[in-house]
């Protein structure tokens, strides 16, 4: 095992997901050994370390002298090039197995998609509940129906009382990893200080079993909403446990059943978790290995606007935008809907350059491998896939904010007024994104009712709102 610079600084990951990734890795290490396995581990500060994941195994070959090299199918393109010519460059078979860590394999999602003209996830999503039985009363659909999302987008009242999220305390190892990032990695994005991720198994279980009964009940009903000083509600915030391998997605779908089955949740929260990891999360990987490299690459909308320096900061008068930057700077995370229809909507309604913003998602949260977060991003987000994965672009204007979230209540700009010195530029941003895009959007089924909507503004009107977006933008320049 091999802590190296390369991994750590190709895009300036947030100091508390290195934090996390290292101490976990050295936490097996320890697992391993007490179960009287041998490990040679290769630390970041080790002076002889080469900074790469090649140059450690060219290392390591020399030491061991070994017939063959095994390892598991990485999760990141780039990393399986690298791989592709270890067999030449250390004269020796490497065998690359399959990651087992998934319920749908890579080969099982491209015997899937062959011949289909839409890959779309909810038949995936179907298809893997078939396959495995889960949430399944024999043929049927537990509750009969496939999907109840629309049971998941209520707003959070002012009254609603949110459960601590727990965390874990640092340990000795932990506190070790913690001084050497904030020696080596203090320059990137992110605050270091209230380290609480579970970094072992165990406590990742645990972490989860808490989820299970203090707010799974209600993770269905406010799956969607977003409120001011609340970074998890009623999250779980398991993704980065699931994605370095702390925690089993098998595992952790079974217990949801279950507590689904014997009455300790309902059926929208059950189902709801459910879809994100046997639906979604299977199938964004799948689509990411399917389509790779070329994917990265797509940009069907043209933007090309650099990112603004906002994103790293949280310094905006946009409360949306600096309480969802604000508190991905502190903890390293943001759930779906902050991601999406809050710094993801305003880089897609400015017209953001896809580069730009797929590498700082993946700088800036503790669960994100290229693998999810190029999907998701390029395509979900920012639509630069040409709609691939979603059937149309994510677009909205700043009554979608005020519907699902309180952040609106607190912001210097106003909601209700589309033009103006007080409008809240999500508006103007959202009709100007509309008229830029109307030749490759207007014949999008989806799209339809809001184009009827925007033909029937007067010519003053559009004019008014494209010259509100575009003085905006120029103050982001």
């Amino acid at each position: 095992m091999a802590e190296v610079a390369e991994e750590t600084t190709y895009v300036p990951h947030h100091p508390k997901k290195v934090a996390f990734i290292l101490s976990a890795m050295r936490h097996f290490a320890g697992a391993l050994e007490q179960d009287g396995v041998t490990v040679d581990y290769v630390t970041l500060d080790d002076p002889a370390n080469t900074g790469s994941f090649t140059g450690e195994l060219t290392r390591a070959v020399a030491r061991h002298c070994p017939d063959r090299v095994v390892v598991t199918e990485p999760g990141e393109y780039r990393v399986e090039r690298a791989m592709s010519g270890w067999e030449a460059d250390l004269g020796l078979p490497v065998e690359i197995r399959v990651d087992d860590r998934f319920l749908c394999s890579r080969q099982e999602f491209e015997s899937w998609a062959n011949g289909r003209k839409q890959l779309v996830m909810e038949f995936f999503y179907r298809e893997m509940r078939k396959r495995t039985g889960i949430l399944m009363d024999g043929k049927e659909p537990m509750g009969g129906e496939w999907n109840f999302d629309k049971e998941n987008r209520k707003k959070p009242p002012k009254t609603l009382e949110v459960p601590t999220a727990p965390s874990c305390a640092p340990d000795r190892i932990t506190q070790e990893v913690l001084a050497l990032v904030s020696e080596r990695f203090s320059g990137h994005f992110g605050d270091l200080d209230g380290f609480g991720f579970a970094v072992t198994a165990e406590d990742a279980e645990a972490l989860f079993e808490t989820f299970l009964t203090e707010r799974l009940p209600l993770f269905g009903d406010y799956q969607d909403a977003m409120k001011a000083g609340e970074p998890f509600l009623f999250h779980a915030v398991i993704s980065p446990y699931l994605n370095v391998g702390l925690l089993d997605p098998r595992y952790v779908i079974e217990r949801v059943e279950q507590a689904g089955r014997d009455g300790a949740a309902p059926l929208n929260a059950v189902e709801g978790f459910i879809r994100q990891i046997l639906g979604w999360r299977e199938y964004v990987r799948g689509i990411y290995w399917l389509k790779m490299p070329g994917y990265a690459e797509t940009n069907a909308l043209k933007a090309d606007r650099p990112l603004p320096g906002f994103y790293w900061t949280g310094e905006t008068d946009m409360h949306c935008l600096a309480e969802a930057i604000g508190q991905t700077k502190r903890e390293a995370y943001a759930h779906h809907i902050q991601r999406l229809m809050v710094t993801g909507l305003f880089a897609l309604l400015i017209g953001a350059d896809p580069e730009e913003v797929n590498a700082w998602y993946l700088a800036v949260y503790v669960d994100a491998f290229e693998w999810v977060e190029l999907p998701n991003t390029h395509g979900m987000i920012l639509y630069a896939d040409g709609g691939l994965l979603g059937s149309k672009p994510y677009a909205a204007s700043g009554k979608y904010i005020d519907r699902m979230s309180d952040y609106c209540r607190g912001c210097r700009y106003d909601v209700k007024q589309q033009t103006g010195p007080n409008a809240c530029p999500f508006n103007a941003l959202y009709w100007r994104f509309l008229l830029r895009h109307q030749d490759s959007l207007r014949g999008n089924r989806r799209m339809a009712l809001i184009y009827k909507s925007l033909d029937r503004f007067e010519d003053a009107k559009r004019a008014a709102l494209k010259n509100q977006a575009d003085q905006f933008l120029e103050t982001l320049e």
